[in-house]
């Protein structure tokens, strides 16, 4: 049996709600809001990228688009992991925080394969990484990696004519 990911799963609400799962469990008993999740994600997906471990996910030129759905795809994923009791939302003064539920923990450690090992591990060392930085620093770091990572794509506009 081969370890990567079916397509259907790869980036579904699934999977970003099992890696909200793997952070929050990894932070346990914190909560963390939907934007700290949007960055922790990043983080975990491209640790690679931030001085961590080999990265989760393979570095795409076309990662840009990741920013846009990011937030929507973490947010469906909570639902589902919210809806079976892992996840608890809870009240705070702008909004909602999250937290990992009593059946997370154990949920998690039935995740047996070679990707769900990496996924445990990579939300760990985020989470100990990033844990006393605020979700605005951890954002300009996360933007300074995606901009650095994607300018090393993009072609420079070369003079045209010898000018």
């Amino acid at each position: 049996m081969t370890n990567r990911l079916h397509p259907a799963i790869f980036n579904s609400p699934l999977e970003t709600g099992v890696r909200s799962l793997a952070i929050l469990v990894a932070a346990h008993p914190s909560a963390f809001d939907l934007e700290r999740l949007v960055e922790m994600d990043y983080l975990v997906v491209h640790s690679g990228d931030a001085n961590g471990p080999e990265s989760l996910h393979a570095a795409l030129p076309m990662r840009a688009g990741e920013l846009l759905v990011r937030r929507g795809l973490i947010e469906k994923g909570l639902l589902l992991m919210s809806s079976r009791n892992l996840i608890q939302r809870i009240p705070a003064d702008d909004g909602f925080n999250y937290v990992a539920g009593e059946a997370a923990a154990p949920f998690l450690a039935s995740l047996t394969s070679i990707y769900s090992q990496r996924l445990k591990h990579r939300a760990q060392w985020a989470v100990d990484r990033f844990t006393d930085i605020t979700t605005l620093e951890i954002r300009q770091i996360t933007h300074r990696l995606f901009n650095n990572w994607t300018s090393q794509f993009l072609g420079r506009d070369e003079p045209r004519g010898g000018q």
